[in-house]
């Protein structure tokens, strides 16, 4: 993977990390207490991998669990073993670990996640840390401090696992934004949610499916890690994957996560995501399952500023669709379970400085605002 990685342009679109997942070590640590990795699975130890995929430009990701065992039986990271462990990663010159739950209780959880988030920077080594501890504490609060979560994390699963199925998208989906107003805040550069990983180029996703997870994982701001096999990956899902103005806009400096900002009776929903020198990308999803939709609405509907005129480009056709005014009414066709997706640069704004600010007060519209 690491060589297909390096080889078949997705480092250079910013697919760097390549992460270990479960089952990686011995099923027993050794007489020092240290992790060992499985000596069939990784007969060179974990550091001469790391070697062979920063040699690439790449870097490694590891996976643990604070508990007595990691979810699929493996040695797990109680307390005790948390700076251990810790200082492990880093000697074998790890850049990212994924710390799971399981087999750990609320309480343990709660003092081994900012424990190994102390652990990992007193290494030196800066480590990308990954935690699952909202997924175990059901997301939301009052049982999830989203404010601690962000200092001490850099991205944290809040949900389900999800499965290789449009259902299970959906379901994310749903959850995602259905608890967005809870959720949109606690994201920006350094700390992310994540929904969880890409299932395109596995079984699945149709091509419109695929499209969609692509479109509304990038619409949350979330991370895009990819769990298919790189060797034998379809044209189709390859050019989704690799498509510049989509990472583009994923990777957008401002870090703002988007929000649905329409649900039609009609089974269309629109997304908004604020991006950076006042652009915008939004997100026309169909849920219908009959046929294809003709959509027809306006960005003054949209809540975008008065006598404001954007330049439009189709992410996925790569076409670029003229001037467009605040005012002008306009039409996507979307396909069933597809998406159409915008790229909206402002041309010309009614006020100066034309900055756009989209912020959420409590209890209010999603509204862009002028200042």
């Amino acid at each position: 993977m690491a060589d297909r990685l390096a080889e078949d342009g997705w480092r250079d679109l910013g697919y760097e990390y390549i992460n270990i997942d479960d089952c990686w070590s011995a099923k027993q640590r050794d007489a020092a207490g240290q992790l060992v990795p499985d000596p069939k699975r990784f007969p060179s130890g974990i550091k001469a991998l790391a070697d062979y995929v920063h040699a690439r430009g790449l870097k490694l990701g590891i996976y643990g669990d604070l508990g007595i065992f990691t979810c699929g039986g493996y040695p797990g990271t109680m307390l005790e073993h948390v700076k251990q462990d810790a200082q492990t990663f880093a000697a074998w010159g790890v850049d990212m670990l994924k710390l799971d739950g399981c087999y750990s209780s609320a309480e343990e959880q709660a003092k081994g996640y900012p424990e190994m988030a102390r652990a990992l920077n007193a290494t030196g080594r800066p480590i990308v840390y990954s935690c699952s501890w909202p997924a175990y504490q059901g997301g939301l609060p009052p049982k999830v401090n989203y404010t601690l979560l962000a200092e001490i994390c850099n991205l944290w699963r809040n949900w389900d696992d999800i499965q290789d199925s449009w259902d299970s998208v959906l379901s994310i989906v749903d959850w995602f934004f259905t608890n967005q107003d809870v959720l949109q805040p606690a994201a920006g550069p350094g700390h992310w949610n994540d929904p969880d990983m890409l299932i395109i180029g596995n079984f699945g996703l149709s091509y419109e499916q695929s499209r969609s997870q692509m479109a509304l994982w990038t619409v949350m701001a979330a991370p895009l890690l990819m769990s298919t096999d790189l060797r034998t990956i379809s044209p189709s899902a390859k050019e989704i994957l690799q498509n510049r103005l989509m990472i583009q806009i994923n990777q957008d400096p401002l870090g703002i996560q988007g929000r649905r900002i329409v649900k039609e009776k009609s089974h269309i929903e629109v997304f908004l995501r604020p991006l950076s020198q006042a652009a915008s990308a939004l997100v026309f999803f169909s849920r219908r399952t009959d046929m294809p939709f003709r959509y027809t609405t306006s960005l003054a509907k949209l809540h975008f500023p008065e006598d404001a005129v954007y330049e439009v480009q189709d992410v996925y056709v790569g076409k670029i669709i003229g001037a467009l005014k605040t005012a002008d009414n306009f039409s996507v066709v979307i396909n069933p379970s597809g998406v159409v997706m915008w790229y909206l640069r402002p041309m010309a704004l009614p006020v100066q400085p034309w900055h756009v600010v989209r912020q959420q007060a409590p209890g209010e519209g999603f509204h862009p605002a002028l200042v």
